[in-house]
């Protein structure tokens, strides 16, 4: 399981025109789930998530978590986190999970942040959305289910 985290002043997605999810500051989260990904996987993920100290504390410092900035979180599918570009041009997906199991992770990854960070937004599914953000640093982070311990 793939997630990039962007801490954010505030984030939309829209479909078809119409925002499905916004927030103000607190993190942008593109979800991509890898093939053999289950729930364990994703409460790893969702632990790290949720405890990372990357807001800046009165000093200046990245101390702070999502939950110490009483911050939201907008949650966005997004297999390509899964593009394998070693060979050609045209990327390749084999890694993702199929879109069934993808979808229920990502289900599943959404309500349980949210009983952490009640305004937790979401995108839809498999839709082809537009995602707005002011970035907030920028300060982005790339995090890997295969690299947590």
């Amino acid at each position: 399981m793939r997630f990039l985290i962007q801490t954010v002043t505030e984030a939309a997605v829209r479909v078809d025109g119409n925002i499905v999810g916004s927030i103000d500051k607190g993190f942008l989260v593109f979800v991509g789930v890898g093939a053999g990904d289950t729930r364990e996987t994703a409460d790893k993920m969702i632990r790290k998530l949720l405890a990372m100290r990357i807001f800046k504390d009165p000093d200046g410092k990245t101390n702070l978590s999502v939950r110490d900035v009483d911050g939201d979180v907008l949650v966005v599918s997004q297999f390509t986190l899964y593009a394998d570009c070693r060979r050609g041009n045209r990327p390749s997906f084999t890694d993702a999970s199929d879109p069934g199991t993808a979808e229920g992770l990502y289900e599943y990854i959404i309500s349980e942040i949210r009983r952490e960070i009640p305004r937790t937004e979401h995108g839809i599914f498999g839709a082809d959305m537009k995602v707005s953000l002011i970035n907030d640093g920028p300060f982005t982070i790339f995090l890997d289910s295969a690299d947590l311990k």
